[in-house]
């Protein structure tokens, strides 16, 4: 998939995404900001990962929900997607999935399919994760009564939550740079 595709699948995405978002409420605590890359290519598995996160845009928000059914809380969407595209059985927690044996990745080596980790509360408990899709993107699913949706790295908020990525793909998988 060319990159001008990608880019006009994920500004699609963001733009149905935004009718159902809520504002983010301000960071407690400033810290630095991390350099985010925003190009990448995939390959079909990460791709498979990029699009199943994309499709369920929209899908409601449920604390414990772990099926497009039911809804999806952050960790219930991420397994989810990586069972039902790449074939990955994940841990279900984010305070499981930020220890779990993966490469960790730098925030300026991110690529499709890498695990992001926040720290929503301020402080640096894990208390949120998502997918990065690449272009400086993410689908999360981010707050009861709203929806899964696609957000930006680029938004304050999320770069004082920001914790770590970790990437979980075997290297055949690897959205690459180019």
């Amino acid at each position: 998939m060319s990159t001008s595709a990608r880019l006009i699948l994920i500004v699609c995405a963001a733009l149905l995404s935004a009718c159902a978002s809520r504002p983010q409420p301000a960071p407690v605590a400033a810290k630095p900001k991390p350099v985010f890359n925003y190009s990448s290519q995939s390959s079909p598995v990460a791709e498979d990962v990029l699009f199943r996160a994309l499709g369920l845009v929209g899908t409601p928000y449920r604390w414990g929900g772990n099926t497009p059914d039911s809804g999806f809380d952050c960790s219930g969407l991420i397994g989810f997607v990586y069972r039902d595209a790449a074939g990955i059985s994940l841990p279900r927690t984010t305070r499981e999935l930020i220890v779990m044996r993966a490469q960790d990745v730098s925030a300026q080596n991110l690529q499709t399919g890498d695990l992001l980790f926040f720290a929503t509360g301020g402080g640096s408990q894990v208390s949120h994760a998502g997918i990065y899709v690449g272009e400086g993107r993410f689908v999360h699913a981010p707050q009861t009564g709203g929806t899964v949706k696609l957000d930006t790295l680029s938004k304050a908020y999320w770069q004082n939550a920001y914790l770590s990525a970790k990437r979980v793909l075997p290297a055949e998988h690897l959205a690459r740079n180019p």
